[in-house]
């Protein structure tokens, strides 16, 4: 019996039916349908992505939900003296298009069939709309605009500022009263962002104000440091226009106003600043835009005999035993056969480096360093630069177009940077006769070494390369160094040598060379970030056949003056006194390379301890007796 129930249609069906129904709607009210919808969604994409949603969507990210509640309060159109842009053009020129799209339309609409029947004319709306769609997509997110909507809403800077510094808590107060001044005006506390850098800030790209009071000198500090907030008076204008000593106290008020605003009131209440500094020393040598400065607690080893004569040695760290360690190295090597310590180079060194228009005359370059009389040439112009340096040698490299010219000179009692310098310039001018088309890339190519490390310092060395060793009896290892000769062997071999080797270290062939070098370099004013090369160092010991210890340690790179720099400042000069070294030697170069031996023999000294400690494993406990106390409140 067959089934009385329809069968449900289909989708196929269905689509029938419908293309059914569209066949007897006539062409014009289809035609008008498609373009209508068209036209509605051209003004949905004209009028949408404008600056109130995009401002919106911001805030909801930002979580600011309250503020979007808020109607929005319209405000008054700011002048600028910046060009605005024409937004009643642009809206004018949007009504005329749409409009235009809009009687096209009409048109095709009003005789459809006709037009669609005749290709010419068809084509010529289809050009038409193709031109007015182009202009919907290509100005996607330019809107019928609230004008109001591109004024800049934020609060201006001063206001954000002050509403800063209002929020700030109050500042811890310093136990010792830092000035009697009473307080500083903040003004203009804050760059502009947290996360700008100086050169970003629009007013520091301002001259400085030739409005400086007449009476400068007169007014208390604080109002001096308002004005430097004020930006009325440059920071590094003061020591020109007090004294160094004064400018101090005005820029620490100054810090401490902007630091206030930070929660860190009365940080540098225990920085010292008073007149145990020479400012006047520190002004266009060793410091700028100063606030005071570091202690570093300075100790004193030794005596240590350093080739047959007795030396103390000047130690400026904060680090516990140090000083203590090293000297029972002093003392252990004085019990012995004290220090002997030898100068095997003497040269600081530069590397220029030069770009010639192609390889070919790069080689050509470098060959012609090579010739011995060319030498003779480069020498001159160097020398006619100095009184004390004497150009050593100038070895050139080539990669590619580059040619780096290593070149090394004796610089006297000066550590010598700025003596090279000056001289390599000359020598690169006396290359250029010869080579017009040499172009000098940069005065400093990285092949000097300088304060990196490198293996060319670590194998042709820079500065004073020195080799110190000293012999310690078996029962001097034992009695002070509490340990055996055997087991300080060993533990070397297997902690600088082996160890090193495997960490793949460059020059670190040590236990801790860098801790000494530093130590020594700080208290008598070397340039600390030389501590880098100058550390190099290959600490090696043996067993002699009486039984007893022999330990050298070879140092390629000692980078040391006693002139120029911080040797100049008076704490500085007096560890240099105690040394025997201040200023020039009699002969050019004697202090210079006595500090090296010096520099060798802490060196020495610290290793032996360390690694008498390292192998009878008494480090920890050491440092545990010496090292340590209850926290300062």
């Amino acid at each position: 019996m067959a089934d009385s129930t329809a069968a449900p249609p289909t989708v196929g069906m269905q689509i029938d039916a419908a293309i059914a129904r569209l066949e007897t709607v006539s062409t014009t009210q289809l035609y008008a349908t498609v373009i209508a919808v068209s036209l509605a969604f051209s003004f949905y994409l004209l009028n949408s992505g404008g600056g109130s949603s995009a401002l919106t969507m911001m805030n909801e990210k930002d979580g600011e939900a309250d503020s979007l509640r808020k109607p929005k309060a319209r405000k008054k159109k700011e002048q600028s003296d910046q060009p605005e842009p024409r937004w009643h053009i642009l809206r004018l020129t949007n009504y005329v298009v749409a409009t235009g799209f809009l009687l096209s339309v009409l048109q095709f609409a009003s005789n459809a069939s006709t037009y669609l029947n005749d290709s010419t004319s068809l084509l010529q709306f289809l050009s038409v709309w193709s031109l007015f769609l182009c202009y919907f997509f290509g100005f996607f997110g330019i809107s019928f605009i609230e004008l109001d909507d591109f004024v800049d809403q934020q609060p201006s800077q001063q206001q954000q500022v002050q509403s800063a510094v209002s929020q700030v808590a109050p500042a811890r107060k310093s136990h010792k009263a830092e000035s009697s001044d009473p307080p500083v005006k903040v003004v203009n506390v804050h760059h502009p962002s947290s996360s700008a850098p100086v050169c970003t800030d629009p007013t520091s790209f301002k001259k400085p104000s030739s409005n400086i009071p007449s009476n400068l000198k007169e007014l208390p500090n604080s109002e001096i440091a308002s004005l430097v907030l004020q930006d009325k008076i440059k920071d590094h204008q003061l020591e020109k226009l007090l004294d160094p000593y004064r400018a101090v106290e005005v820029r620490r008020l100054k810090f401490d106003a902007q630091l206030e605003s930070l929660g860190h009131g009365g940080a540098l209440a225990e920085l010292p600043h008073k007149h145990d500094l020479d400012y006047k020393r520190v002004l266009g040598a060793n410091c700028e835009i100063v606030v005071g400065y570091i202690p570093i607690p300075v100790g004193m080893a030794g005596p240590i005999t350093l080739n047959g004569e007795s030396v103390f040695i000047p130690m400026a760290t904060t680090e516990g035993c140090l000083v203590a360690s090293t000297n029972r190295g002093c003392k252990a090597i004085c019990q012995g056969s004290g220090a002997s310590s030898t100068i095997l180079k003497d040269g600081i060194t530069r590397a220029p480096c030069v770009r010639l228009p192609s390889a070919r005359e790069a080689a050509e370059v470098a060959l012609w360093i090579e010739i011995p009389d060319n030498f003779l040439k480069l020498r001159e112009a160097f020398e006619s630069t100095t009184s004390f340096g004497k150009l050593l040698d100038v070895r050139p490299t080539v990669a590619g177009k580059n040619v780096y010219i290593r070149i090394r000179c004796f610089s006297g009692d000066a550590m010598g940077m700025n003596m090279i310098s000056k001289g390599s310039l000359a020598v690169i001018d006396s290359l250029r006769q010869v080579f017009p088309k040499l172009f000098l890339l940069a005065l400093s190519g990285n092949m000097c070494t300088d304060k990196k490390a490198a293996a060319m310092n670590w194998i042709e060395g820079r500065g004073k390369s020195v080799v110190i060793d000293a012999t310690i009896p078996k029962d001097v290892v034992r009695s002070t160094l509490k340990t055996s000769v055997p087991a300080i062997v060993e533990a070397n071999v297997n902690k600088n040598l082996i160890g090193s080797a495997m960490a793949g270290t460059v020059g670190g062939f040590n236990a801790h060379a860098a801790n000494n070098v530093t130590a020594v370099f700080l208290a008598t004013g070397q340039d600390p970030a030389q501590n880098v090369e100058s550390s190099n160092c290959i600490t090696l010991m043996e067993e002699t056949p009486e039984g007893d210890l022999w330990i050298s340690c070879t140092m390629p790179s000692i980078e040391v003056g006693t002139v120029g720099g911080g040797t100049g400042l008076p704490a500085q000069s007096a560890c240099l006194r105690a040394i025997g070294v201040k200023g020039g030697g009699e002969n050019p170069g004697d202090n210079a390379r006595q500090l090296a031996h010096v520099v060798a023999a802490a060196t020495i000294a610290g290793e032996l301890s360390l690694m008498a400690a390292l192998a009878s494993n008494s480090l920890v406990a050491a440092h545990m007796a010496h090292n340590r106390k209850p926290a300062s409140k």
